[in-house]
């Protein structure tokens, strides 16, 4: 019972549960943060797999502690908000509970991560990368490092007493730091004193000396910290030491009534979020008594808030060793190829009239078609209007440069830039006063919903009236995620679609109540219930006798109206195909419940973003059937509480792609795994005879089929 409301644990919160749907989750519901454990094993799995290339082993096991840094500031904190918040016993010690059984599930995950790292550091220093601990370092190599430590680390570091006397430091979050005992030697009182691990300075330091040519020796820095110590403190000694680390809520709830700005709620939200409770206190090692007991009273955690590892406490530090240039030791270089007007002289609106097209990334350049198509347009004369949603940009963008540049030549601009995109206000509050700068027309999205899509939209001057373009993406217009992502993304001047993406703008910017849309998917207004529509299609065509299949390509599953309609469909005989890169809270394969749904994930060198959605609708063939792209997951926060927008690909040779890339990654047996009716994942063996496909996995296939495509 929490809140007063019985509901299972990870359904969604506030919502009241019918016997019906108490039924269905009890027999065929998962965990949503149990699930979302599973796929950070999923990540942790590539650091392990001696497939992978060694810097590349690396580069995961830092994604699998960022993975989880997020879960534990976002998931964490919000549900531990909620807790405390409700004012209801009953709701925190359930959530303690919860916390406890996640707990039970990570640490051995966590152990993993660290034997990982382990057997690492021999296959790296057999190849001439020396991870090496201080004392293995010669005598030449330790002053050389000390060196180091007094002219470039010392004047960095602040060392702060902890004991009553003294004001307790703050914190930051996800700060490495060092508490040291001291003794001193004239009283013999015992200090306790933190020391903050600089994160501006590289974590591994590369020495020089005495290394063998065509070798790379390095010392971390918190070892040279720790053995460089005493002289932060002379005339006492350092008793004892211990390294930990703070991970702090990042989960703020704004005051949707306040009179104040959206820009001004963010504003004050980003400085408030430095100061929110901690969630997870973690040590290395047995940390010393009195400042594992000091720390813990003093954040107010319980003990299934803190965890004493071995090993590394982040592993995000080794990002700058899995970006050396060591080629072999590093998956194969891939350069994104120009799937359109390859001659940057070329026309590419002429492009996008002669018929829809269809660009897949990081397969297919970002810059040479999204970035060029905004760039193109505010160069062009006859472009008149230019209107995007942002929501998360990066750093040094060129859609602000070309937006800038666009109201410079008097184009009309508009952008929507979502402030309360996580970990991304800051920026984004930058870009805005940029563009506003320009003057450029500057949208702060709406109260109470987050604008999630991935729209852009150009209005030309052509004949005697005006033509509008769009862009419709699954991905954020971000050039650095683009070549790490896979996301799909429609160029259309189909005036059906266009109408419907200037009718959303319109909405956006300005104030409607009841926008009506013909061909789009929007949420909040319609998508859910037309999403739960065509899988209703898919049952009756099934009970009729008439073709019917669904696949649907999601990076997390969740909402409870769209899952009982899954298995609706399942009961009525359609086979459902759902390949999801995160979690999925629909156990598949259940009799009764299910047992019609496949769910598969696939985690590689790429990160699988793309949402694609199929139905048959009575045709055999599937390049008949209808099929959809577009910026939202099947959860209750995309399709309630946020902006999103899906499109149809009505042309045959791009749903002929879009099918293609869907049917590879269900005969996919090398980045998949299939998840089992435990809610556990097992990666399949490939068979005697698999196909290359199934050997050579999603990335390798469609980095091969794109060259192939393209280099005719």
């Amino acid at each position: 019972m929490i809140g007063g409301q019985l509901r299972t644990v990870g359904a969604p919160v506030g919502k009241e549960v019918h016997s019906s749907q108490k039924t269905f989750q009890r027999e065929a519901w998962f965990d949503r943060d149990l699930s979302w454990l599973e796929f950070n094993r999923r990540v942790l799995s590539e650091a392990m797999d001696d497939r992978t290339p060694l810097l590349e082993r690396l580069k995961f096991l830092g994604i699998f502690t960022t993975n989880l840094d997020e879960f534990f500031m976002k998931r964490v904190g919000a549900m531990r908000t909620r807790a405390y918040a409700s004012g209801s016993q009953a709701y925190v010690e359930a959530f303690n509970t919860h916390m406890v059984t996640l707990r039970g599930t990570l640490f051995p995950m966590l152990l993993e991560q660290a034997d990982c790292f382990a057997a690492l550091r021999p296959l790296l220093a057999a190849h001439g990368i020396r991870l090496a601990d201080w004392d293995d370092l010669t005598d030449s190599q330790q002053r050389e490092a000390s060196d180091y430590f007094d002219t470039h680390v010392s004047p960095a570091l602040t060392p702060l007493s902890l004991d009553p006397t003294h004001p307790f430091p703050f914190m930051s979050n996800l700060s490495l730091s060092w508490g040291f005992v001291l003794r001193d030697p004239v009283s013999d009182e015992r200090i306790s004193v933190r020391v903050k691990v600089p994160p501006t300075i590289l974590q591994w330091l590369l020495l020089r000396k005495d290394v063998p040519a065509g070798e790379q020796c390095y010392v971390s820095l918190q070892d040279l910290v720790l053995r460089n110590a005493h002289k932060l403190f002379p005339g006492v000694t350092i008793e004892e030491a211990t390294l930990f680390r703070v991970s702090r809520n990042a989960d703020i709830a704004i005051e949707e009534d306040s009179d104040n700005s959206i820009r001004e709620l963010i504003e004050e939200q980003v400085r408030q979020r430095r100061f929110q409770p901690v969630v997870r206190l973690e040590f290395r090692g047995t940390p010393q008594a009195e400042i594992r007991a000091g720390l813990v009273d003093r954040f107010e955690l319980r003990d299934s808030d803190v965890y004493e590892l071995p090993g590394l406490l982040d592993y995000t530090a080794l990002f700058q060793l899995a970006s050396l240039p060591v080629p072999e030791l590093r998956d194969t270089t891939w350069t994104p190829m120009i799937p359109i007007a390859q001659d940057p002289d070329a026309d590419l609106f002429a492009a996008i009239r002669a018929g829809d097209v269809l660009v897949h990334h990081p397969y297919e350049s970002f810059d040479a078609t999204v970035e060029r198509f905004i760039r193109d347009a505010a160069d062009d004369l006859n472009t008149t209007t230019i209107k995007m949603t942002v929501y998360r940009l990066g750093d040094d963008t060129p859609f602000v440069r070309s937006l800038i540049k666009a109201a410079e030549n008097g184009k009309q601009v508009a952008c929507l830039v979502e402030l309360t995109a996580r970990f991304d206000e800051e920026r984004n509050l930058h870009w805005a006063n940029e563009l506003q700068k320009a003057g450029d027309h500057v949208i702060y999205g709406m109260r109470g919903l987050k604008t999630h899509t991935k729209l852009a939209l150009v209005v030309r001057r052509e004949g005697d009236g005006l033509r509008s373009y769009a862009h419709i993406g699954t991905g954020n217009y971000h050039v650095k995620t683009a070549r790490m992502y896979t996301d799909f993304g429609l160029f259309t001047c189909d005036p059906a679609i266009t109408r419907d993406v200037v009718t959303l703008f319109h909405h956006l910017t300005g104030y409607s109540r009841d926008p009506v849309f013909e061909r789009l998917l929007v949420a909040p207004i319609n998508m859910r219930e037309r999403f739960i529509e065509l899988i209703e299609r898919e049952a009756t065509n099934a009970r009729e006798g008439r073709p019917a299949r669904i696949v649907a390509k999601i990076n997390q599953l969740e909402d409870l109206p769209v899952c009982e309609a899954l298995s609706r469909a399942s009961q009525a005989g359609v086979p459902v195909d759902l390949v999801i890169r995160g979690f999925c809270c629909l156990r598949p394969g259940i009799k009764g419940w299910t047992e019609n749904i496949r769910v598969r994930s696939i985690v590689g060198r790429f990160l699988e973003h793309a949402r694609v959605f199929h139905f048959a609708n009575g045709q055999s063939d599937p390049l008949g059937g209808e099929f959809f792209i577009g910026s939202a997951d099947w959860m209750d926060r995309n399709l309630s509480r946020r902006v999103e927008a899906v499109t149809p690909v009505d042309a045959r040779h791009l749903r002929e792609r879009l099918w293609e890339t869907l049917q590879v990654q269900l005969q996919d047996q090398r980045n998949a795994w299939e998840m089992q009716p435990d809610g556990t994942y097992l990666r399949p063996a490939p068979d005697a005879d698999a196909s290359d496909i199934a050997r050579d996995g999603t990335h390798v296939t469609l980095m091969k089929r794109t060259r192939s495509r393209l280099n005719r």
